[in-house]
């Protein structure tokens, strides 16, 4: 089995995360274990939470209980084939994104498995970089992950993405308007710091404090509304001196 590794120096990519800020999940399945153990490691290497099965029948033990966000399935297994297995996990995790290992020959092996449902595959032999490649797309084309980077704002569980305007609180994704999201953008860029209702006007709606309290408060409430119902609160009051927002709990 030939398994090539780059080493250029070209700049990792951002780390992806779960909605929730936590680490993605990938389940490695394939019954060589030497295979198993250097794409383990590649994936590691990513940042990600890694759990390796030799055979289906642990393989999809694994899924029930583990709730991984993608899975890397070796065609071959020792105690079903990887068809099988993709069946049953397209029953259990119907929305799971799937990359296939196929032989390089096996030109039958990649329909049947595109069309049983697998989401990509990878050709034996393969590159380390060509899998995780493939891996972090299905993962954002799922929605399984973001990536951290610049764009990425974190506080706990809420997470703000400033590129694609998307907020998540614990893996739910939050919708607000436009003022709202830039309101919480300055708390957020601001974790555990009070910001005054003068600063907040000055920032989000830019023009200066004078009579105009009462809008700060008022989508100060609506943010509340999204942002902590049900939940630990995340945004508080300093009364006299402002608002800041924490983690919760």
């Amino acid at each position: 089995m030939t398994v090539t590794a780059s080493t250029s120096t070209a700049k990792k990519p951002a780390e992806l995360l779960r909605p929730d800020g936590s680490p993605v999940r990938v389940l490695v399945v394939d019954d060589e274990a030497s295979l198993a153990e250097l794409l383990s490691l590649a994936l590691r290497y990513e940042g990600w939470d890694i759990r390796a099965e030799g055979d289906g029948t642990a393989a999809l033990r694994a899924a029930r209980e583990w709730r991984p966000d993608a899975v890397l399935l070796d065609v071959m297994l020792p105690d079903m084939d990887g068809l099988t297995v993709l069946g049953r996990l397209r029953h259990e995790l119907p929305e799971v994104p799937v990359l296939f290992l196929t032989a390089k020959d096996a030109v039958e092996d990649r329909i049947a498995g595109l069309t049983a449902g697998a989401d990509d595959y990878v050709t034996k032999p393969f590159s380390l970089e060509e899998v995780v490649a493939r891996l972090r797309g299905l993962l954002r084309r799922a929605g399984a992950a973001v990536g951290r980077g610049e764009s990425l704002l974190s506080v706990g569980d809420l997470l703000l993405d400033e590129e694609s305007h998307e907020v998540w609180r614990g893996g739910e994704e939050i919708h607000l308007t436009a003022t709202e999201f830039e309101l919480l953008r300055y708390l957020m860029r601001n974790p555990r710091r009070v910001l005054s209702k003068s600063q907040i006007l000055d920032r989000v709606w830019s023009y200066d404090f004078g009579g105009q309290a009462n809008v700060v408060e008022l989508y100060i409430s609506y943010l509340r509304r999204k942002i902590d119902a049900g939940r630990s609160p995340m945004i508080h009051t300093r009364r006299g001196a402002g608002y800041l927002i924490k983690p919760g709990g």
